[in-house]
C-alpha cells in the first residue's frame, strides 16, 4: 500500500499595515515578499498607494482614510480568522488616525489572540533628514504605539528621538535602548533592535545593528556597502526578517544574525546590479538560507 500523504502544514499568519508603492520596493512591497519567503501568510492592509516612494521626489496615487484599516479588520474578523493571527507588523503612518488605526487594529488582534506579538517599526526620520512625518506623529507614536509593541526596530536617529537620550557610543545606545524597552508592553518580550547604529567607538568599514533585551544585548556588524544614494525600503525589510525569525522560533541574538546577514546579502545584490530599488526577487534564497552568515556577539549580560 502506498503510505497517506501528510496533510501540509498550514503557515501562520502575519497582518501587516503598512504603505504600498506599484513600482520598487518600500512599505508592504518590501516586507510581504521577505515574509511570504520564510514561509508566512501575510494579510496586508495598506495604508496609501502611491506609483513610487517618496525618495524620488515625485509620485502619484493615493493616501488611504485611517477608517480603512478598522473596515478591512471587520472583513477579516468576519471570516472568524482573527484568533489565528499570530503576529501584527505595522511602519509608516502618515497621520493621527492610522497610528489609533493601527493600535485598535492590535488591539483587536489580541483579544483574539492573546500570544499575538507587536511589532512596530516606529517610522519618523532619519540621520541627515531628520523627522519626515508630521511634526505631532512622535509624540503620537510614543503614545499609543509603544506601549502595545513587544517588538520596536527604531534607527539611530528614531531611538534619540523617541528617548531623548544622544547615542555617540555603544553604552550610548544600550541606555537609550533600555529606556525604550521600559515603555514597551509589559506582558511581552520588549525586544528593541536599533538599525542603522553608528557609532564613535565602532571599528571603520561596517554598519551595525543591536537588538536589546531583558536577557541581553546583542551586536550584529556586516560590511558597509556604498550605496549613494541609500536604498529605501532596508529599514521595512528588516523590521519583517527580524519578526519572521523570531516567530520561527529563533532567539533574538539568531533572529539578528540571519536578518542582517539576509539584508547584507540583498544590499550586496541590489549594489552589484546598480538598481536605485532593492532587489528582493534576485535576493529571495537569501532570506530562507543566508549564503553569509555574520554572528551576533553579546555585547551586555541579562539586566532585572
Amino acid at each position: 500500500m502506498t503510505a497517506a500523504t501528510p496533510a501540509p502544514t498550514v503557515p501562520r499568519n502575519i497582518l501587516s499595515i503598512q504603505s504600498w508603492v506599484a513600482y520598487g520596493h518600500v512599505g508592504n512591497a518590501a516586507a510581504v515578499f521577505p515574509l511570504q519567503r520564510l514561509g508566512f501568510e501575510v494579510w496586508a492592509v495598506n495604508t496609501v498607494q502611491f506609483s513610487n516612494h517618496t525618495g524620488y521626489g515625485a509620485w502619484t496615487g493615493s493616501v488611504f482614510p485611517p477608517e480603512l484599516v478598522a473596515e478591512l479588520l471587520d472583513g477579516i474578523e468576519a471570516r472568524g480568522a482573527l484568533p489565528g493571527c499570530d503576529a501584527v507588523l505595522s511602519g509608516y503612518m502618515g497621520s493621527e488616525g492610522t497610528v489609533a488605526a493601527v493600535a485598535d487594529a492590535v488591539r483587536r488582534v489580541r483579544a483574539a489572540n492573546p500570544a499575538a506579538l507587536y511589532c512596530c517599526d516606529p517610522v519618523m526620520g532619519d540621520v541627515g533628514r531628520g523627522v519626515f512625518v508630521r511634526p505631532e506623529l512622535p509624540d503620537l507614536i510614543a503614545a499609543q504605539a509603544l506601549p502595545a509593541a513587544d517588538i520596536v526596530t527604531p534607527n539611530q536617529f528614531e531611538l534619540e528621538l523617541l528617548t531623548g537620550h544622544a547615542v555617540h557610543t555603544l553604552d550610548d545606545a544600550l541606555t537609550a535602548a533600555h529606556v525604550l524597552r521600559g515603555r514597551l508592553n509589559p506582558g511581552g518580550p520588549r525586544v528593541v533592535v536599533v538599525t542603522s547604529l553608528i557609532r564613535e567607538d565602532a571599528p571603520e568599514g561596517g554598519i551595525e545593528t543591536l537588538a536589546v533585551t531583558g536577557d541581553g544585548a546583542w551586536l550584529c556588524r556586516t560590511p558597509l556597502i556604498p550605496l549613494d544614494p541609500p536604498r529605501n525600503g532596508t529599514g521595512d525589510t528588516i523590521a519583517a526578517l527580524f519578526l519572521g525569525q523570531m516567530l520561527r522560533g529563533a532567539s533574538p541574538a539568531q533572529a539578528l544574525s540571519l536578518a542582517m546577514s539576509a539584508l547584507y546579502a540583498l544590499l550586496d545584490v541590489t549594489h552589484r546590479a546598480g538598481t536605485r530599488e532593492i532587489q528582493l526577487v534576485a535576493a529571495q534564497n537569501e532570506f530562507v538560507q543566508p549564503t553569509q552568515v555574520f554572528p551576533a556577539e553579546q555585547v551586555q549580560g541579562g539586566v532585572a
